[in-house]
Formats: structure tokens, sequence, C-alpha cells
């Protein structure tokens, strides 16, 4: 899995765990909607770490718990 992958189902997750939606998650986090729907398909290749970082503000946890997760331990080397 690569990193952009393991972000969006980071995000999913941690949105079915809080049972809100992604326009919820938009709006507990300041940022557009249509930002966090990039994220979470093939439109954003790079999510952005101040975007995480405001998605976490939204959700109430910090960075270091959002990417404290499995799915961070075995990413794919994005240099080839």
């Amino acid at each position: 899995m690569n990193a952009k992958d393991a972000v969006a189902r980071r995000i999913q997750y941690l949105c079915l765990e809080r049972d809100i939606a992604v326009n919820a998650l938009a709006n507990q986090s300041g940022i557009p909607p249509s930002t966090i729907y990039s994220m979470l398909n093939k439109k954003s290749q790079n999510p952005g770490i101040v975007s995480i970082q405001k998605i976490c503000d939204g959700l109430g946890i910090s960075v270091r718990e959002f990417f404290d997760n499995p799915l961070f331990d075995d990413l794919e080397q994005e240099i080839r």
C-alpha cells in the first residue's frame, strides 16, 4: 500500500469510528469537503500535512495518533 492510500483509509476509518460523514469532518476541520474527497480518491496524489493536521484538529486527535496505525507500518517505497 502506498502512503496516499493509507491516509485515505485512515480518514475513512476515523469517520466510521466516530460515525461522521465526510462533509461533517470537513466542517469540523475547517477545510472544504472537496479537499477531503480528493484525498479519498485518486485526484490528490499527495495529501498535504497541513490538511492532515486540520483533519486531526477536527477529530480531536494529534498527528501522531493519526499515523500511529498499522496501515503506515509497511508502506511501499515511493521512489523507484
